[in-house]
């Protein structure tokens, strides 16, 4: 699995900074997670760095199965609708997921009111009801984007969730998430964060798996065709000469659960994964000398961040969402590793950067340079 990181920058941009958006990949499918205006230049720039490294397939639009948006905030979710409408114009007829979070307060009120009913006064402007409705006005429909589309909103903490049906003129209701179609050995799951606005954090994963089957070793053995599939499908046997076989001894080793977790906007230590963390990718807005304003917004610093890591046992920490006022991601980066020693592993990212997870559970960032991407290693003791 990969996860490519396509804005760093926090809701101001800088020259080399973008706002937020990341594309998260797997044999089964592509998830968007936030899309801040301008994404899908950003997107389209990824894909031609791809095919100039020849790895053309990665981030073919049509793989894409989901949105999962953080929280309402425009820098994360500006550029939805105009990448929608030009997945259109691409010819796509895949269906497409879209997800976010919203409040308990929002749902009650569409439960009791039904699907034109009002926000509560005190209802934040940025709240993703809002630009819901605002997109599906402006065409965000599957009537007008001629492709299937699902709109659902959920709260992270009870895991209700509304989908807005039929081109958003009714309301059917989800007592969990629904899962991406596509998704069969991979899973979403969204974390309850704290912030200023209804948040959350994306968590995508694996289970553990089965090592691959030994066929050398089942020749050696001298099995027959049907003792193979036996084993092979987990099944233990006893052989007519009265030898007994187990099946977990014709399996290579297991491979481990694997996931990444990308928090969105979030004060520290608000994050409790449901499943081990592989990769936790977290916002880093300001340095230790803006604490009080990194906790006035529900905002972390670099140093909040580790402390999230530590505090939900992840193996890496990837630092990004970084404030216009720090000229030097590095800044970050140490103030980081001065909570973290080496206790696990760490780096911060750039626009374009990689984050690879194989299938043994290794961890590598691809740092973005002028001729594709070069590997490091992110080893910890």
């Amino acid at each position: 699995m990969e996860l490519h990181i396509l804005g760093t920058a926090s809701a101001r941009p800088t020259s080399t900074r973008s706002v937020s958006g990341s594309v998260f990949s797997c044999q089964e499918g592509l998830v968007i997670i936030d899309a801040g205006e301008g994404f899908q230049m950003r997107y389209a720039k990824q894909r031609s760095r791809l095919k100039r490294e020849n790895e053309p397939a990665l981030l073919r639009p049509n793989r894409i199965v989901a949105v999962a948006l953080t929280h309402g905030h425009l820098d994360h979710t500006w550029g939805l609708l105009p990448f929608l409408q030009t997945l259109f114009l691409n010819g796509r007829k895949q269906p497409l997921t879209i997800y976010g979070p919203t409040s308990p307060e929002i749902l009650d009120k569409l439960y009791t009111n039904g699907i034109h009913a009002s926000v509560p006064a005190a209802t934040p402007s940025a709240e993703l009801l809002n630009q819901y409705r605002y997109w599906f006005s402006l065409g965000g429909t599957a009537g007008h984007l001629g492709y299937p589309i699902r709109w659902l909103l959920g709260d992270p903490q009870s895991g209700r969730w509304v989908e807005f049906a039929d081109n958003a003129t009714r309301l059917l209701w989800h007592d969990s998430m629904p899962q991406p179609d596509a998704f069969k050995s991979f899973r979403m799951d969204s974390i309850p964060t704290s912030h200023s606005v209804p948040s959350c954090a994306w968590q995508l994963s694996r289970k553990e798996r089965k090592g691959a089957f030994d066929r050398d070793k089942a020749t050696l053995a001298g099995l027959n065709q049907e003792e193979r599939k036996q084993l092979s499908e987990g099944n233990d046997l006893k052989r007519e000469n009265g030898d007994e076989l187990q099946a977990a001894q014709f399996r290579g080793p297991t491979k481990p659960a694997v996931s990444i977790v990308v928090s969105g906007d979030t004060a520290e230590q608000s994050i409790q994964p449901p499943s081990p963390v592989t990769v936790l990718v977290h916002e880093a807005t300001f340095l230790n000398d803006a604490s009080d304003k990194a906790a006035e917004h529900l905002h972390s610093t670099a140093s909040g961040a580790a402390r999230t890591a530590l505090e939900c046992n992840a193996e890496h920490l990837i630092l990004t969402h970084f404030s216009a006022r720090i000229r030097d991601a590095e800044e970050a980066t140490s103030e980081a590793k001065e909570v973290l020693g080496d206790s696990l592993g760490l780096a911060s990212a750039n626009d374009g950067d990689r984050v690879r997870i194989d299938n043994e559970g290794v961890v590598t960032i691809l740092k973005r340079a002028d001729n594709g991407w070069v590997q490091h290693n992110l080893s910890h003791h």
